[in-house]
């Protein structure tokens, strides 16, 4: 069978482009993705960053899901810590009445942000997230105490479920969690450098059958970009390496188009920067890029790849999920 695949968006806002532009992206990239047969397509929660368009996921949700037919619309994630869980519970239901069998609903414990930004946002300690975990399922379970005092509250839109729910992580802390409850479970391979079969094999070993999933379902989140030929996907990514070593320098900009990035000098610190980091991103062309997949994909033992792609050109990051897509057969 043909290894599944998804998109991860984080809405980017190259260099030279506008914010509305970004955000009108995500159409035409979800469209492609719905064409092509990609599984699903989830909009990351990020704030405070210039680069970065995707700040509130559930109106991208919204809007890719009114551009689609087919293809599952999510979150990637929703960050739990800036959000009143019932509220969740609100929106997630109200997106799943508008477009029935096609939302996801991933949630993540990190603030997605630095600090002052997420006191902006009343953003809780991470330390809080079993809690308001708990609390988003009674919400949504009607299971509160008889003498609790939300159990009174009416949950609206009523009849309406919430989305098949994932648990994201990045080090395995909510692997055996998500296992217990019975829901899916992303990992974030993308940019995080820890191993993710030990989290992927404590989510199958803790795992329950729910009433949303009979069995384990584990998505290896990869970074990828693909080109006709691997010289010029390595141009290309110099946008990537580039702003990574800026943005963890403290220099927060948009993503510089390669003409610039490739030229552009970077201290020893941030070269060791990019040397460390870009250990994790797949670059190359079709077959180079098709092999490590499915490599990581075994060897973490995942069931599905989210694949999310940075390139200064818009058309380039169409082009590359075209590429990938045309690479593992998908239709």
């Amino acid at each position: 069978m043909t290894l599944p695949l998804s998109i991860l968006d984080l809405a980017p806002v190259p260099d030279g482009t506008t914010s509305p532009e970004a955000l009108q992206n995500i159409v035409s990239l979800a469209r492609l993705g719905d064409e092509l047969g990609y599984t699903r397509v989830w909009y990351a929660e990020h704030h405070g960053m210039p680069s970065i368009a995707s700040s509130s996921p559930e109106v991208l949700i919204a809007t890719a899901a009114a551009n689609t037919r087919r293809i599952h619309v999510g979150s990637g994630g929703v960050m739990l810590p800036n959000h009143v869980p019932l509220r969740v519970v609100e929106t997630y239901r109200t997106l799943n009445g508008l477009h029935p069998g096609r939302i996801d609903l991933g949630i993540g414990r990190a603030g997605g942000s630095d600090g002052r930004t997420l006191s902006a946002l009343r953003s809780t300690d991470g330390s809080y997230f079993s809690h308001e975990l708990a609390e988003l399922l009674a919400f949504e379970e009607g299971t509160f105490p008889a003498d609790h005092p939300f159990a009174p509250i009416a949950v609206v839109p009523e009849k309406v479920a919430l989305p098949p729910i994932f648990l994201l992580g990045s080090s395995g802390a909510s692997a055996a969690a998500a296992g217990q409850l019975g829901v899916g479970y992303s990992f974030a391979a993308h940019f995080s450098a820890t191993p993710a079969a030990p989290a992927f094999a404590a989510y199958r070993a803790a795992f329950r059958p729910s009433a949303q999933f009979d069995r384990p379902h584990a998505i290896l989140a990869v970074s990828a970009l693909v080109a006709p030929s691997e010289e010029e996907a390595r141009y290309l990514s110099s946008s990537q390496a580039v702003s990574w070593a800026l943005f963890h320098s403290g220099d927060l900009r948009r993503l510089l188009a390669p003409e610039q990035a490739s030229k552009w000098p970077l201290t020893p610190q941030q070269e060791a920067i990019v040397a460390n980091q870009g250990k994790l991103w797949i670059v190359g062309d079709q077959q180079q890029v098709k092999a490590t997949i499915e490599a990581q994909a075994e060897a973490a033992g995942a069931d599905e790849v989210m694949v999310t792609t940075t390139a200064w050109s818009h058309a380039h990051r169409l082009r590359s999920y075209r590429l990938l897509a045309d690479a593992f057969g998908l239709t």
